[in-house]
């Protein structure tokens, strides 16, 4: 049956209990923080403004670091205790919440594709060629760091099956949610990308709002300019807002359910298993994972802490895809309310990449990713500590 965190049960049946506690370490810290460390970004990040009292620009393992704490990044911090708030009011609230959002930001897609591909004064399709002097194909090195980066708009999949144990009828609809939103995710990245690439050309792609170009306008922010002129670039800040908001709401929502679970069976505070008597929701997980949100949120540029959370999901999805082969094996005759599609060929394209995906980033950005396995690596000691102590189950 469903359980909370259907990933965490997964782990758990396979009885690798440590490699279990840091997942649900990582899963429940960093995932929150992949789409909320990105709030310190937008709101001033259509122009470059903003106060910034301190910055530290430095090179660690040959790889440039940027760090400041400004308006931005108090920004952050409040939109992030804001959403713990949001979130403590019970999980009826909280959807209610989540699908305003979601529909804004599909809205909002859709006005800049739409918008491009109507209104634009650059749009051409001799943008779609290659640049002069670009190579059409630079190596799978090259490929491997770029698709790093395009995961993070695809990863929402592994949110669902973390609240399969509140969803009504869960063998019916986990699996038609998975599909449909995945579907719905892929037309909106793929249009939005045609559209801004169809709306300007390579270089001004290439120079929008990074790591490398922290004062330049986001790519969403160039395309707008061109049908809607300055105050477009306005406008999209608008739009990044509520597609923060909405990412956010959804993180919370989903993931305090892992720390939740990992209470319920003993694998942490026995308080983070408990739920809030007027709200029902788990209040204490959801305290938890904000403040850690906070740390994460001040800790480096969204680039870098983006490449360090990937990194370190798909290390755990690819455990979690083995563990399938690994359920097969120990238990054949358990009711599987969901069978993988084209096993065992699927599940083995699937490790495959992502194990290919895994070592070529630790090759192209080895700060950020030895900077995940350390992080990963410091829920060890806890989980010993725990262990030793012998916590109850709640």
């Amino acid at each position: 049956m469903p359980v909370a965190s259907s990933l965490l049960a997964d782990r758990l049946w396979t009885r690798h209990r440590l490699l279990l506690w840091l997942d649900a370490l990582r899963r429940g810290n960093w995932r929150a923080l992949r789409a909320r460390c990105r709030i310190r970004d937008v709101p001033l990040g259509y122009r470059s403004s903003g106060r910034v009292w301190l910055r530290n620009d430095f090179t660690l393992l040959g790889s440039p670091i940027h760090w400041q704490f400004g308006m931005r990044e108090i920004a952050a911090v409040a939109v992030l205790l804001l959403f713990g708030a949001l979130n403590s009011a019970g999980v009826a609230f909280g959807g209610r919440v989540q699908s305003v959002f979601t529909t804004l930001k599909l809205a909002s897609i859709a006005c800049i594709a739409g918008g491009v591909f109507l209104f634009s004064k650059t749009a051409s399709l001799s943008h779609l060629a290659a640049a002069p002097g670009v190579p059409a194909w630079t190596g799978l090195e090259a490929f491997g760091a770029a698709m790093l980066a395009a995961l993070w708009a695809y990863d929402g999949w592994a949110y669902m099956p973390m609240i399969a144990g509140e969803v009504r009828n869960p063998e019916r609809n986990v699996p038609r949610a998975l599909v449909v939103g995945m579907l719905v995710v892929v037309a909106a990245y793929l249009s939005a990308n045609f559209a801004y690439f169809y709306a300007l050309p390579f270089t001004d792609v290439a120079t929008s709002n990074s790591t490398a170009f922290r004062d330049a306008l986001p790519v969403a922010s160039k395309a707008a300019v061109t049908f809607l002129g300055p105050e477009g670039a306005q406008l999209v800040a608008v739009m990044f807002i509520i597609s923060v908001m909405g990412a956010l709401q959804g993180v919370t929502l989903t993931l305090a359910r892992v720390p939740f679970a990992m209470a319920r069976d003993g694998l942490f505070l026995a308080r983070f298993g408990t739920l809030s008597k007027g709200s029902r929701a788990p209040v204490w997980a959801v305290a938890g994972l904000t403040l850690w949100a906070v740390v994460i949120a001040l800790s480096g540029t969204f680039d870098q802490i983006t490449n360090m959370v990937v990194f370190a999901q798909y290390v755990f999805h690819a455990l979690t895809t083995v563990a399938v082969f690994v359920l097969r094996r120990k238990m054949p005759d358990a009711v599987r309310p969901y069978r993988t599609p084209g096993y065992p060929v699927v599940p083995l394209l699937f490790v495959l990449v992502a194990g290919w995906l895994i070592l070529n980033t630790l090759k192209t950005s080895p700060v950020e990713s030895l900077a995940g396995l350390a992080l990963i690596a410091v829920g060890a000691p806890v989980y010993l500590y725990y262990r030793a102590k012998g916590i109850a189950r709640v």
